[in-house]
């Protein structure tokens, strides 16, 4: 019998500071069956002291202190690989994924933080070589049907509703031309020519923003906001954290929702978790 499965993504910037903030009084609450984590900043021992109970697979990064994601499940996570790319790629502490057995049905999960990037650098050319590695897995996650789910601080905003304040970041890592190419040939029609925003062509993937598709053409719902000012206050974010579901898994959504703190000194994080509900099972 199908159920509903909640999956909620989130950085938190610092696992251990998400704690102390209010974390797990929200995840009592929230009914959540799987929690993807970018920006863990810590290591395995931290991680099983945050979410006691929960199964946990992770991937640190290798300076300490940085980056890290991680996927925590109420049930076994089976099958689990943190590799992406060919071996050159610098990806340590950036993509985990893992394999859930829904009573019957497999799901595949990943949990990815793409590079923050700078305009001009060599933080660009990395984030970019990131970006190429999950448009090579993207297919194969996908294929014969599969049900697959890319969640994550993916520090890109995909078009004008993405972004408040867009018209002021055209030329900075985030909404560069280049980057938003990308997410035009990932929810492109699967094997259809795509013309993508800075010019270029490709070809269509098929995955789904999950949160675009919910919401429709509105702006937002923002995902992060700057700590600087009165961002949160005033509502000027980024829509920069998403469910990017295969086009199987696209059909089985039953809900979406970006959960925003009631006020800025009660956040547990500058990003505010995403969740969806899936219909998952046989």
């Amino acid at each position: 019998m199908p159920r509903t499965l909640r999956i909620a993504s989130v950085n938190v910037n610092g696992i251990r500071a998400a704690a102390r903030k209010g974390m797990q009084p929200w995840l009592e609450t929230a009914g959540v069956d799987v929690l993807t984590l970018q920006e863990v900043r810590a290591e395995a021992t931290d991680l099983a002291a945050a979410l006691p109970g929960w199964h946990v697979v992770n991937d640190e990064a290798l300076a300490k202190g940085r980056a890290g994601v991680a996927i925590a499940a109420r049930s076994p996570l089976e099958v689990w690989r943190t590799d992406l790319g060919d071996g050159t790629l610098d990806s340590k502490g950036r993509w985990v994924e893992a394999e859930i057995d829904v009573d019957g049905e497999r799901l595949t999960v990943a949990s990815a933080y793409v590079f923050t990037g700078e305009a001009g650098t060599d933080k660009q050319v990395a984030k970019y070589a990131f970006l190429d590695a999950m448009e090579a897995r993207m297919p194969a996650l996908a294929s014969d049907g599969a049900l697959a789910l890319i969640t994550g601080d993916l520090n890109v905003g995909h078009r004008e509703l993405d972004i408040r304040n867009w018209k002021g970041n055209v030329k900075k890592a985030g909404f560069l031309p280049r980057e938003r190419a990308y997410f035009d040939r990932f929810m492109g029609v699967a094997g259809e020519p795509v013309t993508d925003v800075d010019g270029s062509t490709g070809t269509g993937l098929g995955w789904v923003d999950v949160g675009r598709s919910f919401h429709g053409e509105v702006d937002g719902p923002y995902t992060w906001w700057s700590n600087r000012g009165k961002a949160f206050d005033n509502d000027t974010g980024w829509r920069i954290d998403y469910h990017l579901a295969s086009p199987a898994l696209a059909e089985r959504v039953v809900d979406y929702r970006v959960v925003r703190a009631p006020s800025w000194d009660t956040r547990w994080s500058d990003h505010a978790p995403v969740i969806a509900d899936y219909t998952i099972g046989v």
